[in-house]
């Protein structure tokens, strides 16, 4: 990731959109992550900021990496900071909420860059006003007007009167300007009874949207902070069917997730898609074996042709038989002859991503007995070769090497890596473990669930328990938990969608309820406690 450094700096003005990272432009990302130095507004969220400096902060020393800095922290304007920086041959970039053009102070630094020799670049973004109306709901109709206020002393009430009629308008403002946007469209002749919706950290984990009337907004938005944006117009009331992002299944959910480092990153992309809120908890740290010899004879023996089949049960098997792979100059071409089975569609995407199609993969249950029903025994004469490889965790179960043990193959049970139990997490997590600070916690092993009471405590009894299979849920019945989602097939993608299922249920479970029945409720479940 080394970069040549031009001779020539550039400056480029990048929109970074309402706040989602995903609203992010292809363009501004390629600004972003090719940048030597990037300046960014207050208003960016930490949440975005992160996602970037993920990106283009690399973990290698001595690789070159942009330098960040907050724009109230440069000193003298802006414009001067990034001229000073692109006449040294670095590309500059100006990074700031919803689009350039929509700040005046923004508008002003590209005119005095624009009187230079230097070049430059604007990128638009999703304009907050707009970006956040649709995350609310809201439609504003074709002749809508949107504002993006840095000063509401510059607001054109009148102007913003005439769009109310012609359908409605959206404007971002701080919160603390709600009673002067309030007080400016009353004396504008705005109707007090009005609907209007207030959203805060909006196209956010928690975004929020509250609706009332323009006299009594200000009253509703009560604890907002930080840029909100207003809808006022015929719209609003399409919001109950049209909100979408405060509607989605797991809206708010904070979800533990007890998964090595490498692995939680799925459920958690997964997860987000649904609304949740993950909080990814290692229990488990994946270590070499103790006695490496082993695996050298396995890896030996593949190269040598020993082995009809090799049965991955985890990704991190994959992972450990492709680092011995690599530690001897092989790849996938040396697999040549050998059959390959996988317990689960996780663990075969894991063999594919180095090219190789799996054999047998389970159609119904992926687990070590569904394997087990579709794994053919050995024969003689349609089989050359007799053995079979199975790499595996220390702690593995001898299922699966008795069941085809059973069925007439030799078994090489060789241990491939070692699960041992990680550090415990900070104080506040285990406190919320235990307290009921998360609404859900999805197991997707028995050693998960283990290592979690283990290194943190037992989830509150409020807490909705989801796990992966069969083994993992007689696990977690074990240790005191009572399971309330399992999937059908135990795999991650089926688990986050029968939990987003399970909120569903719930949800319409209680809106069913009578209002005095529902808040004596003994429903299990956070929709439960926050049902509105």
């Amino acid at each position: 990731m080394t970069r040549t450094r031009k001779s020539a700096g550039r400056i480029t003005f990048v929109g970074a959109g309402p706040g989602d990272p995903g609203l992010l432009t292809r363009r501004a990302w390629d600004a972003l992550t090719d940048a030597d130095h990037i300046v960014y507004d207050r208003s960016v969220p930490d949440a975005l900021l992160s996602v970037i400096k993920a990106a283009v902060e690399p973990e290698a020393e001595g690789v070159h990496a942009p330098e960040f800095s907050p724009a109230e922290g440069v000193p003298g304007d802006v414009a001067k900071v990034l001229l000073s920086a692109a006449r040294s041959g670095l590309r500059a970039v100006h990074l700031v909420i919803g689009d350039p053009f929509g700040h005046e102070a923004v508008v002003k630094e590209v005119q005095s860059v624009a009187r230079t020799a230097v070049p430059f670049e604007v990128v638009p973004g999703v304009g907050q006003a707009s970006g956040v109306a649709t995350y609310a709901g809201v439609p504003l109709g074709t002749a809508r007007t949107t504002v993006d206020v840095d000063d509401v002393a510059t607001v054109d009430f009148e102007a913003l009167a005439a769009a109310v009629h012609r359908g409605g308008f959206a404007m971002a403002v701080e919160a603390g300007d709600l009673g002067q946007v309030r007080d400016g469209l009353l004396a504008a002749g705005v109707d007090g009874g009005s609907p209007i919706s207030v959203t805060g950290d909006g196209t956010g984990e928690t975004q929020y949207t509250t609706s009332s009337s323009v006299d009594s907004f200000v009253e509703a938005a009560l604890g907002f902070s930080g840029r909100v944006v207003l809808t006022l117009g015929a719209g609003v009331k399409e919001r109950d069917k049209l909100g979408w992002w405060e509607n989605r299944p797991l809206y708010g959910w904070k979800v533990l997730v007890p998964r090595t480092k490498e692995q939680a990153g799925v459920m958690s992309a997964k997860l987000r898609t649904y609304g949740a809120i993950p909080c990814e908890v290692p229990t488990i740290a994946v270590e070499p074996p103790r006695t490496p010899a082993q695996m050298e004879r396995a890896i030996k023996g593949l190269v040598d042709g020993r082995y009809a089949w090799v049965v991955f049960t985890s990704v991190n098997a994959v992972r450990a038989v492709w680092e011995k792979f690599g530690e001897h100059g092989l790849d996938a071409r040396h697999f040549g002859g050998v059959k390959i089975a996988c317990i689960g569609e996780a663990t075969a995407d894991a063999v594919r991503a180095f090219g190789i199609q799996p054999e047998l993969i389970p159609a119904d249950e992926q687990s070590s007995e569904g394997l087990l029903a579709e794994f053919a025994p050995f024969d003689e004469v349609l089989d050359p070769v007799g053995r079979v490889l199975l790499p595996r965790a220390d702690i593995a179960t001898e299922t699966l090497a008795a069941g085809l043990t059973e069925r007439g193959w030799e078994v090489d049970d060789v241990t491939a890596y070692r699960t041992v139990r990680a550090a415990p997490p900070p104080a506040d997590i285990r406190d919320a473990i235990k307290s009921g600070g998360f609404d859900a916690v999805l197991f997707t092993s028995s050693s998960t669930v283990r290592n979690l009471v283990g290194i943190a405590g037992k989830p509150h009894a409020r807490t909705v328990v989801a796990v992966i299979g069969p083994k993992t849920s007689d696990t977690a019945t074990e240790f005191g938990l009572r399971v309330d989602v399992q999937p059908d097939h135990a795999a991650v993608p089926d688990l986050v969608e029968a939990l987003a299922q399970y909120a569903v249920e719930l949800r319409e479970k209680l809106a069913a309820m009578p209002a005095k029945q529902r808040r004596g409720s003994k429903v299990q479940g956070p929709t439960a406690l926050r049902f509105r």
